[in-house]
This record gives structure tokens, C-alpha cells and sequence, in this order.
């Protein structure tokens, strides 16, 4: 992430989700101890939180791949991990290509989905920065758009 939400006093509290923004996420803490960092698996192979792989044949790619030790993962400032099914990513997915225009795949819904799940909890009001991590054109040969 850049130094450009830092120049913008807009920002109060900014929440970041997601392998893509935990590898940044010490930096901005160290700007501003209030941001949060959470990771985002999918349900049944949240193996970075420690649990039990039950459902390795998840639809969500780039979920970390039921892998605990992720190199990527050392040393970053972790909040909170997150777990979203296979169809709770896919429905979010479904409904911002529909309501936004933007045309994301299966991990780009789940973190949506865990966005809006803080939101609708003790982060209500607050400020979350989500990565679109990819675009939906791998995935027309699957159900996500059908």
C-alpha cells in the first residue's frame, strides 16, 4: 500500500484484509497502531489459524492452500482470521459483478464477504481497504458463472 491514504486525514481507522495487505500491514501499524490486519481463509481449510483442514477441495484459490507456515505470513501483524465458504464467496463475487461492475473471482469474493461480515459487527462505521486479487475471466469454465 502507498503513502497516499497517509497524505488523505480522511482515514481514521483503516482495516486490512487479506494475505495481499498483511505483508504491509507492520509498516502501517507502526504509522497508525489503530489498523487491523486480518487474514482471510476459506471455511474448512483455515489451516493459517490453526485449524483442522477438513474441506481441502474448497472453491477458493489463493486461499493459501490449507498451508499453516506460509512464509509471507512470518512476522506479520495478524489480527483476526476470517473463514468464508466456497458459496458465500461465490454469491459476493456474483454480487459485485451485478451491483459494482467489478468482475472478481472466488478469492476476491470471500475477502469482500469477510469485509462486510466486520462491517455488520464491532467494526461497523469503520474504514476496510479489500483487495480485488483477480478478475473473474479464469473462472468462466465454472460454476462461479453459471
Amino acid at each position: 500500500m502507498g503513502r497516499q491514504p497517509w497524505r488523505r486525514r480522511c482515514i481514521r481507522r483503516l482495516h486490512r484484509l487479506g494475505r495481499h495487505l498483511c505483508r504491509g500491514g507492520e509498516g502501517a501499524q507502526e504509522r497508525n497502531p489503530l489498523i487491523k490486519c486480518f487474514i482471510v481463509e476459506p471455511e474448512g481449510a483455515a489451516a493459517a489459524a490453526g485449524e483442522t483442514v477438513t474441506r481441502p477441495e474448497h472453491p477458493i484459490q489463493g486461499g493459501g492452500y490449507a498451508m499453516p507456515d506460509l512464509p509471507f505470513l512470518k512476522n506479520a501483524p495478524v489480527d483476526g482470521y476470517l473463514q468464508v465458504s466456497g458459496d458465500e464467496a461465490r454469491e459476493t463475487a456474483r454480487l459485485l459483478a451485478r451491483s459494482e461492475g467489478i468482475f472478481g473471482g472466488f478469492s476476491s469474493g470471500a475477502n469482500v464477504a469477510a469485509a462486510l461480515r466486520l462491517l455488520r459487527g464491532d467494526q461497523s462505521g469503520k474504514t476496510i481497504a479489500v483487495v480485488i486479487c483477480d478478475s473473474g475471466l479464469k473462472y468462466l469454465s465454472t460454476d462461479l458463472w453459471s
